[in-house]
């Protein structure tokens, strides 16, 4: 998708406050400072639609995003952030549950894990509840620019082999070279169920 019109819809912490919307929905979820607003922001094409912090865990509510009149991307609370207080990182877990189980114009989820990373409890437990829904999910794997040639391949293959999937479904991405961009937007279209 290249020419796009991005504009924030509203954020709620509760179903009653979503906003009313018949468009097929593709949600971001993934742990705090992954890289989940930058790589929104690259995908929509916009510096600044979606915050970006060098504090992780500030995003604490549901953030709806039209793109297009066609489709909404919605930016989840980056779960994991230790440092969050004990209320707010308790209203989080029921709050993305909810909106994943009850939301019913969601068509996937981008599932954003570090390069560099092994994946966390976090990162498996959410895999393995949307493979227990069987939610649709579109690995991408960011950072991708902070690793050689090498270590991107060797890291890939482990993360792969940590959440039980082939290597060749993860989508690499990077927010500086914008590599990756193309095709995670082709797969979020083909799960959304629209046409470029």
């Amino acid at each position: 998708m290249d020419s796009i019109q991005a504009v924030f819809i509203k954020s709620a912490a509760k179903a009653k406050d979503y906003p009313v919307s018949e468009l097929p929905e593709i949600a971001f979820a993934g742990r705090s400072n992954v890289g989940k607003s930058s790589l929104v922001n690259v995908l929509v094409n916009r510096r600044n639609l979606v915050r970006t912090s060098s504090t992780p865990g500030r995003t604490q509510l549901i953030n709806f995003f039209d793109v297009n009149e066609r489709l909404v991307l919605v930016d989840l609370p980056g779960y994991g952030y230790a440092k969050a207080p004990p209320d707010v990182r308790k209203q989080w877990k029921p709050m993305i549950e909810t909106y994943l189980t009850k939301r019913e114009n969601l068509r996937g989820v981008v599932l954003i894990l570090d390069i560099r990373r092994i994946p966390s409890d976090g990162d498996l437990e959410m895999l393995g509840w949307l493979d227990a829904w069987n939610m649709p999910a579109i690995i991408v794997l960011t950072k991708w620019d902070k690793l050689s040639k090498n270590e991107r391949n060797k890291q890939a293959t482990l993360i792969a082999a940590t959440i039980k999937r082939d290597k060749n479904t993860l989508f690499p991405f990077s927010a500086l070279s914008r590599e990756g961009r193309a095709e995670i937007w082709v797969e979020i279209e083909r799960r959304a169920g629209i046409n470029a």
